[in-house]
């Protein structure tokens, strides 16, 4: 099946003038930093169609003559043309808002004939920088990218990002990026006679983290493990704790690792590899391969039983599970008096590890591996 690019015009291939939002003359004709380059390798690279989507209010009318349109209109697609890019597709809609027209996004009529089976929407993309395009996406079932360069704080935006399917960017880099890769991501429902446990997890957000297993010593850990490897963790886990904490680590861990496991998917492009770091007294060593195979080195002692309500005979435990789990080798070493310090920095040093493991080249989607799998 096809897959589509719907790409606004005014504010996202060229700049929209602040007060009429009109590129009705050459002397407003802009283009936004870093777009040809990038749809030049999305059209090199990458297998979409790049369908232009626009809202041209009054187009036709006295306010806004047809002429003065096209004049600004071929000189941007020309000089797209010149760079090696085309476009598959241009759809203008001529109608005002208040008219409330079934072709005017965010509604789809206007895209009629990408509705009937030929393409991919699920795997489509629609970008742009109105609320309008995030809506337009979601009626029509695609992915959106909403292009925000002044990183302004736009809540009825944001309310829409949230969702594994709607992204936010600053700059056409990081468009490209999110197309070529995607976002990592995955939900893990983990449901046994001793534990329920649900983790959702987005490797390519910024360290965000909702945590709630009835251990509190252990949400902190885990809190520490997104916030410093920058991924997306909300953990939610109901566990047998009357009968101990056993259970309540070992299966989080185990639901854990399969979320890393399956959103790192074919792992093309990643770095594969990643850390040591000191907290005061101590020092931690964690090295991790996202190998597909798991195996655990384990070399720290504790002379605490217990810190908070963790006990620390579970700490191996729980880096074993995520091992198997995440198909992945860890070797952990780590040394200091502050037992506290100790296990925090096992689990920022881990976090820093997968951080770097997890990095991709946008433009370097091999495997690294001679194996051809992972």
């Amino acid at each position: 099946m096809k897959k589509a690019l719907f790409i606004d015009r005014d504010g996202t291939l060229i700049v929209e003038p602040p007060v009429d939002f009109q590129v009705d003359t050459l002397e407003k004709l802009e283009f936004i930093p870093g777009v040809f380059r990038n749809l030049y390798q999305i059209s090199k690279k990458l297998d979409y169609e790049l369908v232009i989507v626009s809202n041209q209010d009054g187009l036709g009318t006295a306010g806004y003559p047809e002429e003065n349109f096209r004049q600004v209109q071929d000189k941007m697609l020309k000089a797209f043309e010149n760079e090696g890019i085309r476009f598959n597709d241009i759809l203008i809609d001529k109608s005002f808002e208040a008219d409330n027209a079934p072709t005017r996004k965010p509604k789809t009529a206007l895209l009629s004939k990408y509705m009937t089976g030929d393409y991919d929407l699920q795997q489509s993309w629609v970008i742009g920088d109105r609320p309008t395009d995030v809506e337009l996406a979601k009626n029509l079932g695609t992915k959106s990218v909403f292009f925000n360069p002044t990183h302004q704080s736009m809540p009825v935006i944001e309310a829409h990002v949230d969702n594994i399917n709607h992204f936010m960017a600053g700059s056409w880099d990081e468009i490209y990026s999110l197309v070529a890769l995607g976002i990592r991501s995955s939900k893990v429902l983990r449901n046994t006679a001793e534990t329920s446990i649900t983790v959702e997890l987005n490797c390519d957000g910024s360290g965000k983290c909702e945590v709630e297993t009835g251990l509190g010593f252990f949400d902190h850990m885990i809190s520490q493990l997104a916030r410093h490897s920058g991924c997306d963790l909300k953990v939610k886990t109901n566990g047998d704790l009357h009968v101990d904490e056993h259970h309540t680590i070992e299966d989080t861990g185990l639901a854990i690792g399969e979320a890393f496991y399956l959103a790192l998917g074919n792992k093309r492009g990643m770095e594969r590899y990643g850390f040591a770091l000191p907290m005061d007294d101590c020092s931690a060593q964690v090295l991790i391969d996202f190998s597909g195979r798991p195996w655990l080195v384990w070399d720290a002692e504790f002379k605490r039983e217990k810190i908070g309500e963790m006990p620390t005979e579970m700490f191996m435990h729980f880096f074993k599970s995520f091992s198997d789990a995440a198909r992945c080798n860890l070797n952990i070493k780590a040394t200091g008096s502050n037992e506290h310090h100790k296990i925090e920095a096992i689990f920022k040093a881990l976090a820093r590890a997968i951080k770097m493991a997890i990095r991709r080249d946008a433009f370097d989607a091999t495997l690294p591996s001679t194996k051809g799998i992972l």
